[in-house]
């Protein structure tokens, strides 16, 4: 472990170093890549430094404890914080074992969201647009980047899907309960009786593919370009800059066409490719698992009606463990973490109850 450390704090230095660089700074891209890394890596280097600093003061101390000659009273002190120092050093060295484990860990990874309209016609795809601006709040409260993948606007100001990416530590634990299929009831603008309309949205959350995760063939993809089009269909582009990959042996289909640029679009539209698989590879594992395993709570089961927000009562409420909030107004401005905590504390102990 401690070797391990060791290695994480000389390249925490070296990018200290290289941040400083002003040459760097021009290059915002590789500048905000090395600013993450090494964002992630310094709570576990401010704890090892802490955790050195304790250890080296302890082993002064026990050699003065063992001095016989030093004053009885001046003694008896330093006896008295040798323990508490150990349970500093012992408290310091559970936590960065845990801090070493959890990362590499899947609620770390950076993830794909996908929503898409449901039944509700026109309001379904507002909904979806509420969702879209709910979940880019809760990624700003996180401080996690989003990034937008793809949007299928809709003549009323809507989407019929929008395809984005979240990027920060902790992101896929903070989204990995949204999969499934979200529900309002709320009057309609256009609604001239004041009925109650319902509507639903589905979301998918998925673990972004990492190069080491999957590995497409070149041969096995179909690319075609093409202008990009807004909502009606009509052109909005003078240039074939819109993208549609196809994976031929599953058959998955791409689309992008939200940058100006056909490779942007095309690195984009392998970034959502290459998670689809690989999310589709999970889902096939998880279909073989046994029944209890499936009915957990956070497998991702996108069939599954998991929330519904009510506007006339100003009520949410998550159906799976049964929790129901009356503040609307701030779940919809992103406070997502009280439902978060409850999923993941049911989830916990289902686990516990199954081992």
């Amino acid at each position: 472990m401690f070797e391990k450390l060791e290695n994480i704090e000389k390249r925490y230095a070296e990018l200290e170093h290289k941040l400083a660089d002003p040459v760097l700074i021009q290059d915002k891209n590789q500048y905000q890549k090395l600013a993450k890394e090494f964002s992630d890596i310094g709570e576990a280097v401010n704890k090892y430094r802490r955790f050195k600093t304790l250890s080296g003061e302890l082993k002064e101390l026990e050699e003065m404890a063992g001095n016989e000659s030093a004053d009885a009273e001046f003694g008896l002190l330093v006896k008295k914080e040798i323990p508490e120092l150990r349970e500093k050093i012992t408290n310091l060295e559970g936590e960065l074992k845990k801090l070493l484990q959890g990362e590499d860990t899947e609620e770390n990874r950076d993830v794909i969201v996908e929503i898409r309209a449901g039944t509700g016609g026109d309001e379904a795809g507002i909904f979806v647009g509420n969702l879209f601006r709910m979940y880019n709040k809760y990624a700003l409260n996180h401080k996690w980047d989003v990034e937008m993948m793809s949007g299928n606007l809709t003549e009323v100001g809507g989407f019929k899907e929008a395809i984005f990416s979240v990027k920060g530590k902790g992101a896929y634990k903070g989204f990995k309960y949204e999969s499934g299929v979200h529900r309002v009831q709320r009057v309609p603008a256009t609604e001239a009786s004041g009925r109650i309309h319902t509507s639903t949205a589905t979301v998918a959350v998925m673990m972004e593919a990492k190069d080491v995760d999957i590995v497409i063939d070149p041969k096995d993809l179909k690319i075609d370009v093409f202008r990009s089009s807004g909502p009606g269909g009509q052109s909005v582009n003078t240039t074939d800059s819109a993208v549609r990959i196809t994976h031929l042996p599953t058959a998955t289909v791409v689309t992008c066409q939200d940058e100006r640029s056909q490779l942007k679009n095309r690195n984009k539209a392998l970034r959502v490719l290459k998670t689809r698989i690989l999310d589709k590879m999970r889902q096939d594992e998880l279909a073989k698992v046994t029944q209890e395993r499936r009915s957990q709570i956070g497998t991702g089961d996108r069939s599954e009606k998991i929330r519904t927000y009510n506007y006339p009562d100003r009520r949410v409420t998550d159906h799976r463990v049964g929790l129901t909030v009356y503040q609307l107004e701030s779940v919809l401005e992103g406070e997502l973490d009280e439902f978060v905590s409850a999923l993941s504390a049911a989830e916990e102990a289902k686990r516990g109850a199954a081992t």
